[in-house]
């Protein structure tokens, strides 16, 4: 029988990701990155897709400079020109009437906007402010200690990467990386700062950093300039942070390795109801595949868990998958086989 899940899975190693302070405070100002790529993270923190550090001394960056980008965004914003002069060649036509009430309304829509958006900092009851929270919260929070310091300290002496004018910021968040991160595990990260990037290729890490990596740690580091370049290469196909929470709940449903994560998944998966064609077949293809879930398949969330999905779907299923999945869970009607 030809196997109709996306691809035979197997469990994936977890992500190690880093995001320098300046992605972070990007998600402040004009930006390519949408706060939808922020929802996408913390879902995938939750879900122990991710492993994420997070520095106290990218904590502490973000909380110095919040205020300051802030700051510049609103300025630009509030500073953008609305035209407030008409040559008069325009002012007989019904165009310029409308144009001048429009005006005149984005002026007063404006006004307003900034004043809710002001109390919002004040409160950090921003968008932004609540995801981040909530990603810091779910990250591994790493101690910035003494020894630390004291080594970015003679690494900024010498010379060497990352940092610049004397600042400590980017060796010490290093010098955390390579303390945190475990022998042989591949590293993400995701930075603008030019101090981390390869003069030559602007998609690479700089090659001192590269070296001194993979000479400590036996492993690679993946650089990404936006975490949407991130979620472009590591999720091609997740849109939304919805969408990842749904194919991560299918993806525990299918690597499930015992009863207790197979309840779990259900329960997960019980959130959604839109699943495709495609994701349907990989779930009915777990569910007759996966002992963990077919020996189990009279407990009451399994059993109306798949009464549900397929309600009316019965004709998307691969016909012998559907007569195979018939057969173990017998509480399926035989009658709506779809052949």
């Amino acid at each position: 029988m030809e196997n109709l899940s996306r691809n035979a899975r197997a469990i994936t190693a977890v992500i190690h990701l880093f995001i320098d302070t300046n992605a972070y405070l990007n998600f402040y100002h004009f930006s390519e990155d949408a706060l939808e790529e922020l929802n996408k993270l913390s879902v995938a923190i939750r879900s122990k897709e991710i492993l994420l550090y997070i520095p106290m001394q990218v904590v502490d960056e973000f909380n110095r400079n919040r205020e300051n980008k802030i700051s510049d965004a609103l300025s630009k914003f509030r500073n953008q020109p609305i035209p407030d002069q008409f040559p008069n060649i325009t002012k007989t036509y019904d165009e310029y009437k409308e144009m001048r009430s429009h005006l005149e309304a984005v002026r007063k829509t404006r006004a307003s906007l900034l004043e809710k958006i002001r109390i919002e900092i004040d409160a950090r009851e921003l968008a932004a402010d609540r995801i981040i929270e909530s990603v810091f919260t779910a990250g591994k929070s790493i101690k910035t200690d003494d020894d630390i310091v004291e080594e970015a300290v003679k690494r900024a002496n010498r010379g060497n990467p990352p940092g610049k004018n004397g600042s400590l910021g980017d060796g010490i968040n290093w010098l955390t990386l390579l303390n945190s991160v475990p022998k042989k595990t591949d590293l993400y990260l995701v930075t603008e700062d030019e101090d981390f990037v390869s003069k030559l290729d602007g998609n690479r890490l700089c090659e001192f950093l590269r070296r001194e990596w993979i000479s400590e740690k036996e492993s690679n580091v993946y650089l990404y300039r936006k975490l949407t370049d991130f979620f472009r290469d590591k999720y091609p196909e997740i849109k939304l942070a919805s969408e990842l929470e749904k194919q991560l709940a299918i993806d525990a449903l299918v690597t499930s390795p015992n009863f207790k994560s197979t309840h779990a998944a259900i329960k997960d998966l019980t959130k959604h109801s839109d699943f495709t064609d495609t994701e349907l077949n990989e779930i009915v293809q777990a569910m007759v595949s996966n002992k963990q879930i077919s020996m189990i398949f009279e407990d009451e969330d399994v059993k109306t868990f798949s009464e549900q999905i397929l309600r009316g779907r019965e004709g998307v299923i691969d016909p012998v998958l559907y007569q195979e999945f018939s057969t173990i869970y017998s509480y399926i009607n035989p009658d709506d086989i779809p052949f």
